[in-house]
């Protein structure tokens, strides 16, 4: 899909912009990342990876939670969004695992255990970090991940395939669809109204609608059941959670993710949608913490 401006995207990502802004910045091969590293520095770090639309900001009650339990924490805004760079690339699993690669490796936490977080698509970005850079994983904790259902003629990357069905779509009702879409992710309205809120604001940056949907085109989030095996086999402790009330990836999924998987510890976090890290950031801190605890080594040790 060739890269377009939408209408309402009257904001800019310039270094002077940046300065206003939250947050650290750094750049990487393919475009500056919008990141912040902070808790404890003496703290195993704990690296969290997003869903579709979200930023950084996402993280910050779990965040709060680790940083009380003497972790570190890296959060990061993938590209396209926060204020990460709206790249003019293809924006598949290859490119978020890259940045998530990059910025680890720049910000030297890969020398110490690091244990990854990915929730909703985040989840697919950390299996595939997690198969290409296992010694370097002590842990790996899933959040409501996405890629089980069942694919159909009108999954995205299959509707969105015609790259000028893509760029029209996006165009005239991208706006629109994701509203709908961050409508469905939390199960209490005020708190999804500030959730709306947020990643609206970081989408008027220029090129953020043709980041989300060329992620739609080239992202599969459905029939990634292979995926899932191979990361069940790689031998990582692993973590599964997932809200009961989840609609966007529903609780129907969790045996197949368990059978997959074969995780050391799951858990359904009840009265929870889709975003446990934002819905119920201290119910995922009482399964994360004890079970990153009790691996405070890399493999490769």
């Amino acid at each position: 899909m060739r890269y377009f401006v939408a209408p309402g995207e009257d904001r800019r990502l310039t270094a002077d912009a940046r300065r206003t802004l939250r947050g650290s910045f750094t750049e990487l091969s393919d475009g500056v990342t919008h990141y912040e590293l902070t808790g404890p520095e003496d703290g195993d770090v704990v690296v969290m990876a997003g869903g579709l639309t979200i930023p950084l900001f996402y993280w910050d009650g779990l965040v709060a939670e680790l940083h009380a339990h003497g972790l570190r924490t890296l959060t990061f805004s993938a590209y396209g969004r926060g204020y990460s760079d709206r790249v003019r690339a293809r924006y598949d699993e290859t490119l978020f695992a890259r940045q998530l690669a990059e910025l680890t490796d720049r910000l030297g936490v890969t020398a110490r255990p690091l244990h990854l977080v990915g929730t909703s698509m985040g989840a697919l970005v950390g299996m595939v970090y997690a198969a290409r850079y296992r010694p370097l994983v002590s842990t790996l904790t899933l959040v409501g991940p996405a890629g089980l259902a069942k694919p159909r003629p009108t999954s995205p990357h299959r509707l969105l395939r015609s790259d000028l069905l893509a760029g029209a779509v996006a165009r005239r009702r991208g706006l629109r669809m994701l509203r709908g879409h961050l409508g469905h992710n939390v199960r209490d309205p005020e708190l999804g109204a500030r959730l709306t809120e947020t990643v609206l604001d970081s989408l008027r940056f220029e090129g953020s609608l043709y980041a989300v949907f060329d992620t739609l085109q080239h992202l599969p989030v459905s029939g990634r059941d292979d995926l899932f095996r191979r990361t069940g086999e790689l031998g990582i402790p692993t973590l599964l959670l997932w809200g009961d009330e989840d609609t966007v990836t529903p609780p129907d999924h969790f045996g197949t993710a368990r059978t997959l998987l074969r995780p050391q510890h799951h858990h359904v976090i009840p009265a929870c949608g889709h975003m446990a890290p934002l819905e119920r950031p201290r119910d995922v801190a009482d399964q994360l913490v004890p079970f990153v605890a009790a691996r405070t080594e890399r493999l490769d040790s």
